[in-house]
């Protein structure tokens, strides 16, 4: 583990491994620097691969009050830290921390994402109050109703299967970041494409989704690609969110070859 400072002080843990150009992980809801570890030993061959803890995950601290404005210093500073520019992979919310940091900064050479949680259209209901809402069930200690209202209503993960998940280690383990899911609800706003300001985007980008993902996400996916100059979508065969490693790394090293 290594360690960065943003810009207003916060510690940021990251981990580095692998040779070749610097690439930053972005990670979503529920994850940690952790989470695409077998992912990025794939792409460790080709690249010099950063994993970081998103504020207030794992060894990276924590500094009130939250702005998006912190998270896309605190991308920054892992960027500064891995050379001073990099190439950028953001899945989820971190799909739109990673469009945030490439609207708002010059660091970023060259972009994929995979699903950003944006709405377009009807193709899920918004969720409206949602994130005063989780920051009140965590306030109150109710963790796990914290947990259940945001897959529920967020990614509209069905009641049953939500109820299913949380006898398995695998909640323990999403619980662990559930202090976190304000943030994540935050950086979506209002959760319509920000077409306008990822017109200004101008590096080469990649926007991918699974072909088995629900339609929200394909749909994302396609207004995304269609508001940034130049950019370039993918749809991975048989993939949901929940992309398998070893179909997601070849994509990535294509996207960012050359």
């Amino acid at each position: 583990m290594e360690t960065t400072r943003s810009a207003d002080g916060t510690m940021i843990a990251f981990e580095r491994s692998g040779d070749g150009p610097a690439l930053v992980f972005v990670v979503g809801a529920f994850s940690d620097r952790a989470t695409p570890r077998e992912v990025a030993a794939l792409l460790a061959p080709h690249f010099t691969v950063h994993c970081y803890d998103r504020r207030g995950r794992g060894d990276s601290g924590d500094t009130p009050p939250y702005a998006i404005e912190r998270e896309v210093e605190d991308l920054a500073a892992v960027i500064v830290a891995a050379g001073g520019s990099a190439l950028v992979y953001g899945h989820s919310s971190g799909a739109v921390l990673a469009l945030e940091a490439a609207m708002r900064t010059s660091a970023v050479d060259r972009l994929a994402v995979y699903e950003p949680p944006y709405v377009v259209g009807d193709d899920r209901p918004r969720t409206v109050g949602l994130e005063a809402r989780v920051a009140g069930l965590l306030a109150e200690g109710r963790r796990d109703d914290a947990m259940e209202a945001f897959l529920v209503e967020g990614p509209q993960v069905p009641r049953e299967a939500v109820a299913a998940m949380k006898p398995s280690p695998a909640w323990e383990e999403m619980g662990r970041l559930a202090n976190t899911l304000p943030y994540d609800l935050a950086l979506l706003g209002d959760q319509d494409v920000p077409v306008e300001r990822l017109g200004a985007i101008r590096v080469p980008t990649v926007a991918m989704c699974g072909g088995d993902s629900p339609r929200w996400a394909r749909n994302s996916v396609a207004a995304v690609a269609a508001a940034i100059p130049g950019a370039r979508e993918r749809t991975l065969a048989g993939q949901t969110h929940a992309v398998a490693p070893d179909v997601l790394a070849p994509v990535i090293a294509e996207a960012f070859a050359g």
